[in-house]
């Protein structure tokens, strides 16, 4: 039931999202209560007042598990958003002196889309901070990590990393100009990233399966190269379906073509990070929990 327009709705306490977050990521109760450091009785209250306020069940708990309801997964988005922003703003005015060089990697695509945002954002928190930017594959950007070249880095990849964060999970999709026929033709031709690329490999492995005949029409380590190509409609190409946008159709097995399985887009920090460090990590967690919430970076 809606509340009266004239009456407050009530507020989200931070410390109880906290929980809740722990919870979720632990699958325990008594797990998250250590990490939040409260009893499981003070934690499981906290969930019922939760739970209150919001009038739905954010859990599922039997003997052995825990898990989250429909309600309570669209909540995590939220209570993760809500953290992150938590984080950024504290940040702001409790190390607002902090001050250094941060090195960042990306892969091409999202050095292209996201990270001038992100970066406009951080340059206006932390003004002190330059971010020094490096745009490689992610094979590459693994290896700058290893040998201390760089502090963080997206990275994208079909497994989970015991060292990555996983800040996005989505479907990769074949990529095709609108009203073309590059799919049509045989062998099929396709326009692919250089080797080490995770969609590449993803598509050739479907191709593969399938046993469908395909030439490398167009090759190129870049996101501006590989549209110029599909919208000429010289080949299709493995893309992440957010990236599709409204210069290119979504192609797939009505069209012809194997389906593609997801991938991850991951953070990678490297240890000991300083406070600088920190502070951008926050600052792409906040941005990728936003994209979470509204489908828009």
């Amino acid at each position: 039931m809606n509340a009266p327009l004239n009456h407050p709705l009530p507020l989200l306490e931070l410390d109880v999202l906290r929980t809740f977050v722990a919870i979720a990521d632990t699958g325990s109760f008594t797990l998250a209560a250590n990490a939040v450091f409260r009893t499981p009785s003070a934690v499981s209250m906290q969930i019922k007042k939760l739970e209150e306020n919001l009038g739905r069940q954010v859990f599922l708990r039997d003997a052995r598990s825990v898990s989250l309801t429909k309600d309570g997964e669209v909540l995590l988005g939220y209570a993760r958003r809500l953290l992150a922003l938590n984080r950024e703003a504290m940040a702001k005015f409790i190390m607002p002196e902090i001050a250094g060089v941060v090195r960042l990697g990306s892969p091409d695509d999202y050095g292209e889309r996201i990270l001038p945002a992100v970066l406009k954002r951080f340059a206006q928190s932390h003004p002190s901070i330059a971010v020094d930017v490096t745009i490689d594959q992610s094979v590459n950007l693994k290896r700058r990590l290893a040998d201390r070249e760089l502090d963080l880095t997206l990275i994208t990849t079909c497994r989970n990393l015991e060292d990555a964060e996983i800040l996005l999970t989505e479907p990769v999709v074949w990529a095709g100009a609108k009203g073309g026929t590059a799919h049509l033709r045989e062998p099929l031709p396709v326009s692919l990233w250089e080797e080490g690329c995770v969609w590449r490999a993803n598509a050739l492995e479907a191709l593969g399966k399938e046993g469908r005949d395909y030439r490398v029409a167009y090759m190129s380590a870049h996101t501006a190269g590989q549209r110029a190509a599909i919208t000429a409609d010289l080949a299709v190409a493995p893309m992440a379906k957010s990236f599709i946008g409204d210069d290119l159709v979504a192609l797939g097995t009505k069209d012809g073509l194997p389906e593609l399985s997801n991938y991850n887009l991951a953070l990678v920090m490297a240890a000991n990070a300083s406070a600088p460090v920190r502070a951008a990590a926050d600052h792409i967690r906040a941005t990728f929990e936003g994209f979470r919430q509204t489908g828009t970076f």
